[in-house]
């Protein structure tokens, strides 16, 4: 169970959420330090400014408390009107309290009342670093004096028309307003943070089970596939992106399986029955002369069907594998230019038994200058060959064959045409199918195996051409095209 657990959580969907929801995260996190840090010291200036301002104004007031250097005593200040009149306004200004120092710092009057009768003498280097620089700020417990760290600024009392420092000031805030500001932020980025968390964590669910359904479908296809199974599709949901893409080729995959699949049973079916016939008649025949059943004097009549049955099954086995060597090679990659006219030649020549036997007269127009295309001459060869003999086999006796070559387009086109039975329209897609023959009974044709015109159409296609036929009113023409450059 834990396995399971652990198998579900490095999936992909979990692993890409996860991947997504951490990057929001650090970046929430990121921006949140980052807006806090520049708020806060923004803030920070902004407070101690204001002190700042406040501590100069009661620098400029309470530089008439003091003579030269000679300080009047604590009980004649508080007696003094003017005096009054400075702690009326020290009290006018909230959160903000002062200290009035000689020059070295110690206090002789603070508005904090909770000082009242205490000796204190503020830290030695603020004091130095007003004296040194002008001004001092920082955010400190005075040597422990509060509790919690205040803001302190502390600035110069100058005699105006001397220009002598004759005392410091120093104006203290708390730091609430910057902690509630800093707990009010801290709760705002939570309850957004969560909000946006939660957000993220839907969408990237959501288009991350979008992304992976498809996925998975795929793989529940091809575990399917191996076992055998090529009806499956995949839905492409009406997605134009990649997966959509990528869907449409699965389908498209699967659709070329089945078709192999379909031609290789087919395939099986065929040879089975191609190889079953003679195999039958072979094993029939030899077993009537063992036993007795046929006479002597008709054993050598059975012994040639014999022969020629095994003749029969050793071209349909050679050319098979003719096939599976024709289906391995390049001809374009390893062929060379040759002359057409010189191949058909060649063929004309070893047919003219084969023609001459079936009273045939023959239309040549082939012509003397060499037409130099692009190819595997054997190949080529071959399939006017095969061509030429599909020709004689079915034209009407004493009828003319034709075989002639053109340049055309930039291509040497090669036509072979005979006349004899029309061939129906439906079945001229079937004759480049393997072992199909046009009778149906397959008695008449002893000799074919039903490959001839399939080898021409694979050799073809190894060439990137096509082969066309067309057959009306007993003319039926076979023409294809090959490559002069």
């Amino acid at each position: 169970m834990k396995q399971r657990v652990q198998g579900r959580f490095r999936g992909l969907y979990w692993r890409q959420l996860m991947v997504t929801v951490g990057m929001v995260l650090l970046t929430l996190l990121l921006l949140g330090v980052s807006f806090f840090s520049l708020s806060y010291n923004y803030a920070r200036e902004q407070e101690l400014d204001e002190i700042k301002s406040r501590a100069v104004v009661m620098s400029s007031l309470s530089v008439n408390y003091l003579e030269n250097g000679r300080y009047l005593s604590i009980e004649e200040l508080q007696d003094d009107p003017a005096f009054q009149q400075l702690a009326s306004f020290a009290a006018t200004v909230s959160d903000v309290q002062f200290m009035i120092c000689d020059v070295d710092g110690h206090v002789l009057l603070s508005t904090d009342e909770r000082l009242s009768g205490m000796v204190v003498t503020m830290p030695e280097e603020m004091t130095r670093q007003i004296m040194e620089e002008g001004d001092s700020a920082r955010r400190t417990t005075l040597n422990g004096l509060y509790e919690s760290k205040r803001f302190v600024v502390g600035v110069p009392a100058v005699n105006g028309a001397t220009g002598e420092t004759v005392g410091e000031v120093f104006a203290l805030s708390t730091t609430a307003s910057l902690d509630a500001m800093w707990k009010g932020f801290v709760g705002l980025f939570f309850m957004t943070a969560f909000v946006v968390l939660m957000i993220s964590f839907m969408a990237s669910s959501v288009t991350t089970m979008r992304q992976i359904q498809p996925i998975r479908e795929m793989a529940t296809a091809t575990r399917q596939y191996a076992e055998g199974n090529f009806d499956i599709r995949l839905n492409d949901y009406g997605r134009r992106d990649e997966i959509g893409e990528l869907a449409s080729s699965f389908n498209n995959m699967a659709e070329k399986l089945q078709q192999t699949e379909r031609q290789r049973r087919e395939f099986i079916a065929n040879i089975s029955h191609e190889l079953k016939t003679p195999m039958t008649t072979i094993a029939g025949y030899t077993d009537g002369i063992l036993d007795g059943t046929i006479p002597p004097e008709n054993e050598h009549k059975y012994l040639q069907i014999i022969s020629d049955e095994s003749r029969r099954l050793s071209r349909m086995v050679r050319r098979m594998l003719d096939m599976s060597q024709l289906q391995a090679m390049d001809p374009l990659r390893s062929g060379s230019h040759f002359d057409i006219c010189e191949s058909m030649r060649r063929v004309l020549i070893s047919m003219e038994k084969k023609i001459t036997d079936r009273d045939l007269d023959v239309e040549a127009d082939i012509p003397d200058e060499p037409i130099l295309v692009l190819g595997d001459n054997d190949m080529i060869t071959q399939v006017i060959y095969n061509l030429l003999e599909n020709a004689t086999k079915f034209a009407r006796a004493g009828s003319t064959l034709y075989l002639g070559v053109e340049p055309l387009d930039g291509k040497a086109r090669v036509t072979v045409r005979n006349l004899g039975d029309t061939i129906p329209a439906q079945e001229l897609p079937l004759l480049f199918e393997r072992f199909h023959k046009s009778d149906k009974s397959r008695s008449e044709d002893k000799d074919g195996v039903g490959l001839g015109l399939y080898i021409v159409k694979t050799i073809l296609e190894q060439h990137r051409e096509k082969i066309n036929v067309t057959s009306e009113d007993g003319v039926t023409t076979f023409s294809f095209s090959l490559a002069m450059e």
